[in-house]
């Protein structure tokens, strides 16, 4: 059994057993031990370099790590059962497997640095995951006014193109390598962290020893970007249960996207946008946990910090979702008859009335009220807009003019959006263009 990490300062007592178990964080740290076997190569790799440790020494490492890397990759390490962490179980391993060399792999390096170093390649993985997910109305649930399915789609895919943005900045802000920081002083021995971090592909090194080992604002980042991702897609998801409704009927979902009800026959359920919308609340608490956890720490290093771990891990859920979520729209039917025909009710082209009036000189103010009176007229008849004469018009103000008539059409109406990212036909071809060579890019 190999002895606790500190057994020179606590002399021959072990740690109790139930203090062990609740301090451990080897369970958790089993989903970064790729990462911390791959910095532990890194870093052999240095210590031989900067002749710390001998050249065969060095390669005596990498090839014992890189053993237990490809067993970690099968699924057959052997895990010690009662190892602290993922730092001491690959140590112990290593130990059994090149033996007393295995302990000159903490050269030069605390736990503190090593861990802050797995979290950051974890969390580089995290948002290159979570860049290949992200995949690409109404007003107040109120009919307002006609625009076209394009358009809405358009809409969620500005939301998630800025989620990119984030996602590679957050990714940008977790590539600096905290190894040479040691416990938070740094070390005595001539490390070179700028070589460990290019190998490691990490774009920059620490600046400050204690930020180094204390920094977790990475976590923090990617948390953030996941939060608002998942936020965004929450409300697409919400989007497609309502349209998928009885109530709204503009499209349906394949049947094997779908899922069914155990006791009502006629049910199929939008299971996963439910499931993208509770995720999306999970996220946030992630977010909120480890805000929370920072916010009263001193520096450098405190075990505080093991607890991030859990809704890091936990944030990875907005990647498979958002994939779940892209399946699912991509199976979507859409009826274009039944949202034509909803167009019809709500008055949508109102606006369409007052603008006419405000191009021929009258006060916009002035052309809300009059065409507000024209509405509330037509909802006590029981009618919509579809049905008006030029006569009618008139009868509220003589400024009306025949072209008045036209302008109501819903297809009339859309086309006069020209306006800048409008939803004129012209202009969404034009953003349908520009977003797919965005994406290409």
């Amino acid at each position: 059994m190999l002895k606790d990490l500190w057994a020179g300062r606590f002399g021959s007592r072990r740690l109790d057993p139930q203090i062990r178990a609740f301090t451990s964080s080897l369970e958790l740290d089993k989903r970064i031990a790729k990462h911390d076997v791959r910095g532990s190569i890194g870093h052999a790799r240095m210590l031989g370099r900067q002749n710390i440790v001998t050249p065969e020494e060095a390669r005596a490492l990498v090839a014992g790590l890189e053993q237990i890397a490809r067993d970690i990759e099968a699924d057959s390490f052997p895990w010690p059962a009662d190892a602290e962490d993922v730092h001491s179980a690959v140590e112990r391993v290593l130990r059994e497997r090149i033996g007393p060399v295995a302990g000159k792999l903490h050269t030069a390096r605390s736990r503190n640095d090593q861990i802050a170093l797995d979290l950051r390649l974890f969390v580089i993985d995290l948002c290159d995951e979570l860049d290949r997910s992200v995949l690409p109305g109404y007003t107040h649930l109120q009919r307002a006014q006609p625009v076209s399915l394009a358009h809405v789609l358009l809409a969620h895919v500005e939301a998630l193109r800025r989620d990119r943005q984030r996602v590679a900045h957050a990714r940008e802000r977790a590539a600096i390598s905290p190894l040479g920081a040691g416990a938070l002083a740094g070390t005595p021995h001539p490390v070179d962290p700028e070589s460990v971090a290019r190998e490691l592909g990490l774009e920059r090194t620490f600046r400050n020893s204690i930020d180094a080992v204390a920094d977790r604002d990475f976590v923090a980042d990617f948390l953030y970007a996941a939060a608002l991702t998942a936020v965004h897609a929450s409300r697409f998801a919400e989007e497609l249960v309502l349209w998928t409704s009885a109530e709204f009927g503009f499209a349906e979902l394949s049947d094997e996207h779908a899922t069914g009800s155990s006791i009502m026959p006629q049910k199929k359920n939008a299971d996963v946008a439910e499931l993208v919308r509770g995720r999306a609340g999970r996220i946030v608490g992630d977010l909120v946990a480890v805000l929370t956890t920072l916010k009263g720490l001193p520096l450098a290093y405190d075990g505080d910090l093991q607890e991030q771990r859990v809704p890091l891990y936990d944030g990875a859920i907005v990647a498979p979702a958002l994939a779940a979520l892209a399946t699912v729209v991509r199976g979507l039917r859409f009826d274009r008859e039944a949202m034509h025909r909803a167009t019809e009710r709500g008055m949508l082209t109102a606006t369409d009335l007052a603008d006419h009036l405000a191009r021929s000189g009258v006060p916009f103010r002035e052309a809300h009220e009059v065409v507000g009176k024209i509405v509330r007229e037509r909802l006590a008849k029981g009618a919509d807009l579809a049905g008006l004469t030029l006569e009618e018009l008139q009868r509220h103000d003589a400024r009306f003019a025949a072209t008045a008539l036209d302008e109501i059409a819903v297809e009339k109406s859309l086309a006069a959006r020209t306006s800048p990212g409008g939803t004129a036909p012209a202009r969404v071809r034009e953003a349908l263009a520009e977003a797919q060579r965005a994406l290409r890019s």
